[in-house]
């Protein structure tokens, strides 16, 4: 009611895509929704409600903050892994609420260890590798150390999961490397084996290596970018789709972003646009002032390239974007006050990709999506 745009997430699209994804999972390899980053944008609330509706009960979080906003807004907590930073009473917090979280350092097996003492219930904790991404996790070197710790500690511990990152898997530049990483991992898997630990899940796959690795799957696969209806990048796109006009169109965007005409105006020939010099108009123009700018996540870098659909048809981008507005050139005097303004998304027989705004500014998809400011209202819709 008070925002200046709004964010509709489409159920049918989230559908089409978990269709997607599953069909090319092993059978019994479990399914976990990657929601970090407010779910790539979309929001983690409203995301998630939806993603159970379909089925979905794993999800997949970076921080503590993130995992307590799906315990407070969801009524039946489901299955959540904190893959990142988790520190302090937010580990008291975990281990109380059942929820799984990343152990990559001997300090946080100590803390997991000593809090589910204190607290007499079990630590669910995935142990992560680290095998060429260069981040976090332990080397292999300690596997053997991480192992005896673990075998000592049984009754504080649940092993929920063995699990690396993959440094690249969208792009064939990386496969040497990537390889490298599948090689060590298995190493690892192995040597928990061997010492009579055997994780309840195994897992490499992100969006890209389901797609490019299939073989890496383990028994659990870590789902973000495909589901929103986004490919890892345009190689990955390619290689599995083929390049040309009838490419299939196999994902669908969950995300349209909406907004109003604040105001139309006209201004002749040889009058600057807005701040500064950046745009000269040449000739007389119909103008549409849109309440978005960069500070709801519309890069200042689509001045005078970016595009808005209005009534169906592309206005461009005139003159420097401003904190809170924008400024497009409409070439029709049709345009009124209030009219539906589309920032992503489609209108008509046309549409407004993520893609096209990477393209332009050379953010990457999850860059734009996540820029996204938490306070845009997020509606489902079917």
């Amino acid at each position: 009611m008070f925002q200046s745009s709004t964010i509709e997430l489409s159920t049918a699209a989230l559908k089409n895509n978990l269709k997607f994804i599953k069909k090319r999972m092993k059978k019994g390899v479990r399914f976990c929704s990657v929601v970090k980053g407010n779910a790539y944008g979309h929001g983690i609330p409203e995301f998630v409600k939806m993603a159970i509706s379909l089925g979905v009960d794993y999800f997949a979080v970076h921080s503590a903050d993130e995992a307590y906003t799906i315990v407070k807004n969801i009524d039946k907590t489901p299955d959540i892994f904190i893959m990142g930073a988790i520190e302090g009473e937010a580990i008291d917090w975990a281990i109380e609420n059942n929820i799984e979280f990343a152990v990559f350092d001997y300090q946080r097996l100590d803390q997991a260890i000593k809090v589910a003492n204190k607290l007499n219930k079990k630590a669910k904790i995935h142990i992560e590798i680290e095998t060429g991404m260069v981040r976090t996790g332990f080397e292999l070197s300690e596997v053997p150390v991480v192992c005896e710790i673990i075998n000592n500690n049984l009754k504080y511990i649940t092993l929920q999961g063995l699990f690396t990152h993959f440094a690249g898997a969208e792009s064939q530049a990386n496969y040497f490397r990537v390889s490298k990483q599948i090689e060590n991992f298995n190493i690892a898997h192995q040597l928990f084996k061997s010492k009579n630990l055997h994780p309840i899940y195994h897992h490499t796959s992100c969006s890209a290596a389901l797609i490019n690795y299939p073989e890496t799957q383990g028994n659990m696969v870590r789902i973000g970018i495909l589901q929103y209806g986004f490919w890892p990048n345009k190689e990955t796109h390619i290689k599995y789709c083929g390049e040309g006009e009838k490419t299939p169109n196999l994902l669908k965007r969950i995300i349209k972003w909406k907004t109003k005409v604040l105001a139309v105006k006209q201004i002749n020939k040889g009058n600057f646009v807005g701040y500064g010099t950046s745009y000269l108009a040449l000739k007389n123009l119909n103008l549409a002032i849109i309440p978005v700018g960069y500070s709801h996540g519309y890069s200042r870098s689509l001045s005078n390239i970016g595009s808005v659909l209005i009534n169906g048809k592309l206005a461009k981008i005139v003159g420097t974007i401003n904190m809170n507005s924008l400024t497009v050139s409409t070439n029709s005097s049709k345009i009124s006050k209030g009219d539906e303004v589309i920032l992503i998304g489609k209108q008509h027989d046309k549409s407004i990709s993520v893609n096209s705004f990477s393209e332009q500014s050379n953010l990457l998809n999850y860059e734009l999506l996540t820029r996204l400011p938490l306070n845009i209202p997020r509606i489902i819709v079917k």
